[in-house]
């Protein structure tokens, strides 16, 4: 055991000599911020689970994009806002989609976004490709994309009706275009 603590020791001290520059050391860290919610956090099981718990999504008055962060058991384990956009659009990438996915471990995740103008939940082709580029890059780094929400609300609604379940609507990729999985 000694030995191997040497080795490694060693290793790493050659490995700084070898440097002919400076670089800067980089240390990734996880740090949870403390929120007021009520534990157990749900397995999500369909689109609707996940649109339950983004509900407040449904009456932002600009467009989020987030995912949620889930183990094997599909248990939620966090919430990361990726973009926070115009009346109309939010910039997404996959680096930063799956940037905080890696960091917390994530087995999977589910995408959403919402339409807050009130339009119909008709995804743009903006919307398509992002879907595509974030399940191709899940492939590759091992966290699966489970599904691409787009959350709303039905354009009768008044909304300050936060309470009424049959006002939200909710688009699932998943649902409607399975192929794009294959």
């Amino acid at each position: 055991m000694n030995i191997q603590v040497k080795a490694k020791k060693k290793r790493a001290v050659q490995l700084s000599t070898l440097l002919d520059y400076q670089i800067p050391l980089l240390k990734l860290c996880l740090v949870k911020e403390e929120v007021n919610l009520k534990p157990p956090f749900p397995a999500i099981k369909s689109a609707e689970d996940a649109a339950s718990l983004l509900r407040p999504l449904h009456f932002a008055p600009e467009e989020h994009f987030v995912s949620l962060h889930l183990n094997t058991k599909f248990e939620v384990i966090g919430l990361h806002e990726v973009s926070h956009g115009t009346l109309s659009a939010s910039l997404v990438h996959p680096r930063e989609v799956f940037k905080a996915a890696l960091v917390a471990n994530s087995y999977a995740i589910l995408v959403c976004h919402n339409h807050p103008s009130g339009a119909k939940l008709t995804p743009s082709k903006e919307d398509f490709e992002t879907t595509k580029q974030l399940i191709a890059a899940g492939k590759v780094l091992g966290v699966s994309v489970l599904d691409h929400l787009i959350l709303g609300l039905k354009s009768n609604t008044n909304k300050t009706t936060k309470s009424d379940h049959n006002h939200f609507e909710i688009f699932s990729f998943r649902e409607n275009y399975p192929d794009i999985w294959d």
